[in-house]
């Protein structure tokens, strides 16, 4: 590699590239990595971290209008300070961006805040600076999209949630993933109205079909109005709002409209053509199963390969290219029984196949419960726990984990190890819950709901 500049060259500053970066400049490897934009990606920056920071916002006043029901009288939610949770955030967001430069510097990686784009194969304009690697991994991430249709530049997408001046009054958030529910809770949590459209039956489209169905529910507990079964025609100025006219001749009127109908590869401009590389769908960037594209010598992780969308599975997957590339150690980061979590208002949590996907792979059983916890039995709120386990009816391995509860994350994660680790449902039902918790719930679950597939 010594007639090139680097022995590697990462574009983008996110989790996967930083990781991939930091690991190989470890193994001894000459690394150079380019940042546009914010160091730790749309993560650290309009992702994750300030998204999580104002859904603790939302619980904070959730638990003020549920104290008196354990005695403390002299709380209440009284009205938010937006000013003061933005400045809470952005200095987190600030001081995580700041770990993330400092964290290569460290490892002996030499970082650009810059663009960088390709000139040909080995070779980049990194902010004006030509510069060769001998390998190159393509990590830019993702940017969320506008729908096509008249008026939507009249609309706000996710990024920009976290530019508002004000908490809006009223807000009409379209979608149903993870983004525009979490967005949808968080937001009628700090005391907006929320109105939630969608084009699906139910929202969380490819997840468990039941809870999806609690999912609906639990949303529509706390006062989001939820609009199923719509598509877009158009959004137009009225007054100081605007009006989102659906598919059917509704027309919603509302204080703003906040799109989180998708994301696709942020790679537009790339300069791919000239790397010898062809973008797939939405302009991702097509890589085997090693991550390499066309370009033998060229990579990708993350968010821009449109392959699993997660800033772990982004983090798992530049390590261990890392380490293949440069540490003498070849191996492939897992795809399969991949944890994840929608921070909603309560929070949902899985692991594994669904039920739908299961029962076609063969007979299953299913285990499932839900119940009112502890807290809400006290409170009087509205707020049910939903749990579920998918078991195959043949080898007794506990396929799949579901939940939407309170603190569903924090106990899918260990979950979601005995499932990996290939747990059967008698190696649950032998250990001890923890009790008294919702997570307990998960061991003592004996009694099965059906039989499918």
């Amino acid at each position: 590699m010594s007639q090139y500049d680097f022995d590697l060259f990462v574009i983008g500053g996110g989790s996967g590239g930083v990781r991939c970066a930091r690991i190989a400049a470890g193994h001894g490897a000459r690394v150079g990595v380019a940042e546009e934009r914010f160091w730790g990606g749309t993560c650290v920056n309009v992702g994750c971290v300030p998204k999580k920071i104002m859904v603790h916002a939302a619980e904070y006043g959730q638990w003020a209008r549920e104290a008196p029901a354990f005695g403390w009288t002299g709380m209440r939610a009284g009205e938010h300070d937006w000013p003061a949770l933005v400045a809470a955030r952005d200095a987190e967001v600030r001081r995580l961006s700041g770990i993330y430069d400092r964290l290569l510097g460290n490892a002996g990686a030499q970082a650009f805040n810059a663009r960088a784009t390709f000139i040909d194969p080995h070779t980049l304009d990194v902010g004006g600076r030509r510069v060769t690697a001998g390998r190159i991994v393509i990590a830019v991430g993702g940017r969320p999209i506008r729908p096509e249709i008249p008026g939507c530049e009249l609309g706000l997408v996710s990024d920009d949630l976290f530019e508002l001046k004000e908490l809006p009054r009223q807000i009409t958030v379209v979608g149903s993933g993870y983004i525009a529910l979490e967005f949808a809770c968080l937001l009628r949590g700090l005391g907006s109205e929320v109105d939630l459209v969608y084009r699906q039956a139910l929202p969380l489209r490819g997840m468990d079909g039941e809870l999806r169905e609690a999912m609906a529910e639990a949303l529509t507990s706390q006062g989001i109005r939820l609009h199923p079964g719509e598509t877009l025609a158009r959004l137009e100025r009225v007054g100081d709002g605007v009006a989102l006219t659906t598919g059917s001749g509704r027309t919603l009127p509302s204080g703003q409209v906040i799109f989180a109908t998708g994301r696709v590869p942020h790679t537009e401009g790339l300069g791919l053509e000239r790397a010898g590389i062809t973008p797939g769908r939405s302009g991702c960037v097509p890589v085997t199963v090693q991550q390499a594209t066309e370009q033998p010598h060229i990579f990708a992780v993350g968010d821009v390969t449109d392959q699993l969308n997660l800033t772990p599975v982004a983090t798992a997957v530049g390590h261990a290219l890392a380490d293949t590339l440069f540490g003498n150690k070849p191996r492939v980061a897992s795809f399969l029984n991949v944890p994840t979590a929608v921070f909603t208002s309560p929070p949902a949590a899985m692991v594994g196949l669904t039920e739908e996907v299961a029962a076609q792979e063969g007979p299953v059983e299913i285990y499932s419960a839900r119940f009112t916890p502890m807290r809400h039995t006290i409170s009087k709120q509205p707020r049910k726990t939903f749990m579920k386990l998918v078991v195959s009816a043949r080898t007794r391995r506990v396929l799949g984990a579901h939940m939407l509860g309170e603190d569903a994350a924090e106990i899918m994660q260990g979950i979601a190890v005995a499932i990996v680790a290939g747990a059967t449902k008698e190696d649950f039902d032998s250990t001890i819950g923890i009790h008294p918790t919702a997570a307990e719930e998960f061991v003592t679950l004996r009694t099965m709901t059906r039989r499918v597939g």
